[in-house]
């Protein structure tokens, strides 16, 4: 945070507990006395009448009380801009205590199971509950509850991976993230308009889904220019560059007409970040096992 933000906000909030105080004694101090009077303020509704009757000690001094724990508050914690208090408490600190504490108590748990390979231990039920635990607290936020994935986001229930589904490519994932760019107009950035839509007819006809002929035959010299250095000659994907297969029936970004051309005239980009340091090896390896195991039913 910047000098000047730090005064800033500093200025505002004690800005507004001393304004609260400010509020307070001009208050009690046009109040002539503790005792009750008849006496009204003049303002009358309905046949109502307010009175100038002063506030009741009790509200006085719990709203002084208020006002120096406040004070209080913000010399021990942070508050004022950049100031990080007497006791040092940060949300990072908190996080990596509890973390520590967890890892504590449930790292055995974890540990027992990380000397059996990934295809035997998706047998482990128990094992899978926990890593059913993990994969909602870390993945479904993206991949969905059920890990069907979304738009821009791997359905992992399929046979099609992007960057390989063995144990160990998918464990690889985890530790290390990936991430991934399509060019928009793949490695011909002079393509035309014209271009366009013939090498996206001709990724339709991999599915018998084009939309000319004529423009899936001229699409096919398009794509031995733009696209065959990392889909391949054939559209089938290369995993190693993390570049999907185009053949099949698992699209990342919607399979029409409009949604091919989208991303051909303006490519994408995807990142999956990496759980290393925020999950241990162990963890890694039993969400790992889950996630395999999506797949891979009953093998």
């Amino acid at each position: 945070m910047s000098t000047f933000w730090s005064i800033w906000i500093s200025v505002i909030v004690l800005g507004t507990v001393l304004g609260c105080w400010w509020l307070l004694w001009s208050v009690r101090r046009g109040q002539s006395s503790d005792l009750e009077t008849d006496q009204t303020t003049g303002h009358s509704y309905d046949g109502i009448e307010e009175y100038d009757n002063p506030l009741p000690k009790w509200w006085v001094h719990l709203f002084t009380a208020t006002i120096v724990f406040s004070l209080g508050y913000l010399v021990l914690y942070p508050g004022l801009g950049s100031f990080e208090g007497l006791l040092g408490w940060t949300q990072e600190k908190q996080w990596e205590q509890e973390m520590q504490k967890a890892e504590a108590r449930y790292g055995e748990l974890y540990a027992r199971y990380a000397d059996t390979p990934v295809k035997e231990l998706a047998q482990n039920e128990d094992a899978l509950q926990m890593g059913q635990r993990l994969f909602a607290n870390n993945c479904a936020v993206c991949h969905g509850s059920a890990a069907r994935g979304a738009i821009g986001f791997p359905n992992l229930t399929d046979d099609a991976w992007i960057w390989g589904g063995s144990p160990e490519n998918i464990k690889t994932t985890l530790h290390n993230g990936r991430q991934n760019a399509m060019p928009a107009k793949g490695t011909m950035p002079n393509m035309t308009s014209e271009q366009v839509d013939q090498v996206v007819n001709y990724v339709l006809s991999f599915s018998d889904r084009e939309r000319s002929a004529e423009a899936a035959e001229a699409g096919e010299k398009v794509f031995q220019q733009a696209c065959v250095a990392c889909h391949g000659p054939n559209g089938k994907g290369n995993p190693a560059l993390g570049a999907p297969n185009l053949t099949d029936d698992a699209w990342l970004y919607g399979s029409t007409y409009d949604w091919i051309k989208e991303t051909v005239m303006n490519g994408r980009q995807n990142e999956m970040p990496a759980q290393e340091g925020r999950l241990s090896d162990d963890q890694i390896h039993i969400l790992a096992t889950y996630v395999w195991s999506l797949s891979n039913r009953g093998q």
